[in-house]
């Protein structure tokens, strides 16, 4: 298949399909954890689980604009949903911490202010929450080019985001900093860096 029938074939894959295939594994963890599918602690292993597709979901947010400019490969047309789906698996993510695993509202705020990791990743939560809300098309014309600049906060969001799994990990565990790289490559490939002159 060449890169522009490619294109043309993800141009036709329909917004709701692509929230169907992203929203069924939040659905089906949430029924292993009810039916003890998830192991001896399932409130652990659901909110790791959904931590770590909110993840991937935000890599595959910013891997768009690489691929297209690089590789010439189009997902634009589904950018805003995958955007979207980070948001919602962070937020499933912070609720079964919230909700529960911790419970008590005094030890959560202590946990945010003493725990370094828990204080990142509740940083990257508060740095999505308007991008979430701006991301229609009401919003990008009423914002203007103040929209873009608003959805840069996406950049540090992703760095945070990744440290935050980085020191969630108990001792030298490889996988959260390959996801750390990644979002580290991507926004390097987003840079437009100047030609240099020749002499």
């Amino acid at each position: 298949m060449d890169l522009s029938a490619l294109n043309s074939a993800l141009r036709r894959i329909p917004t709701w399909a692509l929230w169907l295939i992203g929203l069924a594994p939040a659905v089906w963890l949430f029924w292993q954890g009810l039916t003890g599918g998830l192991g001896a602690e399932p409130i652990k292993a659901l909110e790791h689980r959904y931590g770590e597709l909110a993840l991937q979901f935000f890599i595959a947010t910013l891997a768009v604009t690489p691929l297209r400019r690089h590789l010439g490969v189009n997902l634009l047309k589904h950018r805003q949903a995958l955007g979207l789906l980070c948001f919602t698996y962070v937020t499933c993510h912070l609720l079964v911490w919230l909700l529960l695993d911790v419970q008590d509202p005094a030890q959560i705020l202590a946990d945010i202010a003493k725990r370094p990791y828990i204080t990142i990743g509740m940083a990257a939560f508060l740095l999505l929450v308007p991008l979430a809300v701006t991301s229609n098309r009401r919003s990008i014309r009423h914002l203007g080019p103040r929209w873009r600049l608003l959805h840069q906060l996406s950049y540090p969001a992703a760095v945070l985001a990744a440290l935050h799994f980085v020191l969630l990990a108990k001792g030298f565990q490889i996988e959260p900093l390959i996801y750390l790289g990644l979002v580290l490559v991507l926004l390097a490939l987003r840079l437009r860096l100047p030609h240099l002159r020749r002499a």
